[in-house]
C-alpha cells in the first residue's frame, strides 16, 4: 500500500513540475545548446531530489574513474526512464539518441524538441543509421556526450536484446571512444509501470572501449560482453540458470 501511495504522489509530483518547465523549455529556443541543456535539465536535477524522497530509490555509482575527459559515444543498459534522468546528473551534458515520435507529445515533447537531442526516424530502415552519425557528430562537436540505448528498447532485468550497431558506428565515424554503462533501474522502476519500489540503483561505468583500429561491430560485441557481463556480475540474482559472462567482462577490462 505505502508503494502505491508513493507511486500516486510521484505522478502529481510530475504533472506539478513538468507543465510549467515544457513552458520555459519552449522559451528556451533563442539561446544556444549548452544553454538550453542548463536549463532544461534543471528538471531532471530536481527530479533526482525528489525520487529518494517520494519513491526511495536512491542510487550509487562506481567507476567514475572510468569517465572520460573528452566527450564520449555512452552506451547503456536501457531498463526504465529512470536511466533517461539520472544520466543528466551522472555525466557531464549528454544528447540522447530518440524516436522522433517522442517529440510530438503535448509540452513533454514541445519542451523535450528544444533539448540538444539526436532524433531519428525508426521506419527511415538504414537512414536511420546515417541520422544517428550525422546528428551525433554535430552534438559531439558542440560538447555533448551522446547517449544510445543499443537495444534500441528498455528490457526487463534479467533479459537482454539484440544490440544495434548505430553507437558503435557514431563512435567510430566520429572518432571517439565508447563508455559502457550497466544499472539494475528496472528492479525498481519497471518498464511502463505505475507502481515503483524504493531500493538503491547502481550505476556501473566501464572502462573505455578503444574504437581506433576496430570496426563498428568489433566496438558493439566489445560492449555488448562488457555490459551484459558486469549485469551477471553485480545482479547474479536476475541471472539464475543462465551461463554466467563475467570472465568474459574481465578480459575487456
Amino acid at each position: 500500500m505505502l508503494n502505491i501511495l508513493r507511486s500516486i504522489l510521484f505522478a502529481l509530483v510530475i504533472i506539478v513540475l513538468t507543465l510549467p518547465y515544457a513552458i520555459i523549455a519552449t522559451a528556451t529556443f533563442p539561446f544556444p545548446p549548452q544553454t538550453r541543456y542548463r536549463i532544461i535539465s534543471g528538471w531532471a536535477r530536481i527530479m533526482m531530489r525528489v525520487l529518494p524522497v517520494v519513491l526511495g530509490i536512491r542510487y550509487r555509482v562506481i567507476g567514475q574513474e572510468n569517465m572520460t575527459a573528452k566527450p564520449a559515444v555512452i552506451l547503456c543498459k536501457h531498463q526504465s526512464a529512470w536511466e533517461t534522468i539520472a544520466m543528466q546528473e551522472i555525466f557531464p551534458p549528454v544528447a540522447f539518441v530518440l524516436k522522433r515520435e517522442l517529440l510530438k507529445i503535448p509540452f513533454f515533447g514541445w519542451g523535450l524538441a528544444q533539448m540538444p537531442i539526436v532524433s531519428i526516424d525508426r521506419a527511415a530502415g538504414r537512414d536511420a543509421l546515417a541520422q544517428v552519425v550525422q546528428q551525433g557528430k554535430q552534438r559531439l562537436a558542440e560538447g555533448f556526450w551522446v547517449v544510445v540505448f543499443p537495444e534500441g528498447t528498455r528490457a526487463a532485468i534479467g533479459t537482454a536484446r539484440r544490440y544495434k550497431v548505430g553507437g558503435a558506428t557514431l563512435a567510430c565515424e566520429a572518432g571517439v571512444p565508447v563508455v559502457p554503462v550497466a544499472h539494475n533501474a528496472g528492479e525498481f522502476w519497471r518498464r511502463n509501470a505505475f507502481i515503483k519500489r524504493p531500493g538503491e540503483v547502481v550505476v556501473s561505468i566501464g572502462p573505455i572501449i578503444e574504437t581506433a583500429g576496430r570496426t563498428p561491430e568489433e566496438v558493439n560485441s566489445l560492449t555488448e560482453t562488457w555490459i551484459e557481463g558486469e549485469m551477471r556480475r553485480l545482479f547474479p540474482h536476475h541471472y539464475t540458470g543462465q551461463q554466467a559472462v563475467a570472465t568474459a567482462a574481465a578480459e575487456v577490462r
